[in-house]
């Protein structure tokens, strides 16, 4: 299958209230090129460097992405184009983004990131710590709390993964019902997405099952 036909097939398999957002780290040029000439116009990243390289090479009109762990040092880089910021875990980088966003005279969308896996190797912030630094975020003009992102525990237990999700999408609509105006709810990649859009998940990040296993 090309890539062009994996993204048609996505398309039409996922609801139209699911945003797609097209995984190409390690991915070149001419393959994300086989997507764009395709119609997906969302793609992520997860290194600054390789992002800001591809965004000046490529068509102006696609939106860029950063799903990976930000470093705060390199959040300059990004600041003048990143669509949306994923992976936003700490409030020392959130003062960071309203800070670079401000200089580029923006307001630039992110996501908090929670820990729901098992594994102390994913980042994020508990519940509590994500209402504090919704408040936190009150006092940063040039950032706009979109929502809540969350990646599941790697394993093969379906049931697991669905209980992280269900637990993320609570905590999602209990924000809403503060009167907290959330839009996004990114969950779910090429292994488990169809569980998480079951759970209420309305933006899904898909690499592999797009352009093929990854490039190293």
């Amino acid at each position: 299958m090309s890539i062009a036909e994996n993204i048609t097939i996505l398309l039409q398999e996922i609801p139209q209230h699911v945003q797609l957002v097209a995984v190409s780290k390690t991915k070149s040029n001419e393959e994300i090129m086989q997507a764009y000439n395709a119609g997906q116009r969302v793609f992520g990243e997860n290194k600054i460097q390789d992002m800001t390289r591809k965004q000046e090479e490529l068509p102006k009109d696609i939106q860029w992405h950063m799903i990976g762990h930000v470093q705060s040092n390199k959040v300059k880089y990004m600041a003048p184009y990143v669509d949306l910021i994923h992976g936003v875990d700490s409030p020392k980088l959130l003062k960071e983004i309203n800070k670079q966003a401000q200089k580029n005279n923006r307001i630039i969308p992110c996501l908090l990131q929670i820990h729901i896996a098992q594994e102390e190797s994913k980042f994020g912030f508990s519940a509590e710590e994500c209402h504090q630094t919704i408040q936190m975020a009150t006092a940063l003009p040039h950032v706009q709390i979109k929502g809540l992102m969350g990646m599941a525990t790697f394993t093969e237990d379906q049931k697991q993964i669905a209980q992280e999700f269900v637990g993320l999408k609570a905590l999602y609509d209990q924000l809403i019902e503060q009167n907290i105006p959330l839009e996004i709810l990114s969950m779910g990649m090429s292994g488990d997405y169809p569980l998480a859009i079951a759970q209420g998940s309305n933006m899904i990040r898909v690499g592999s099952k797009i352009f093929g296993p990854r490039n190293y």
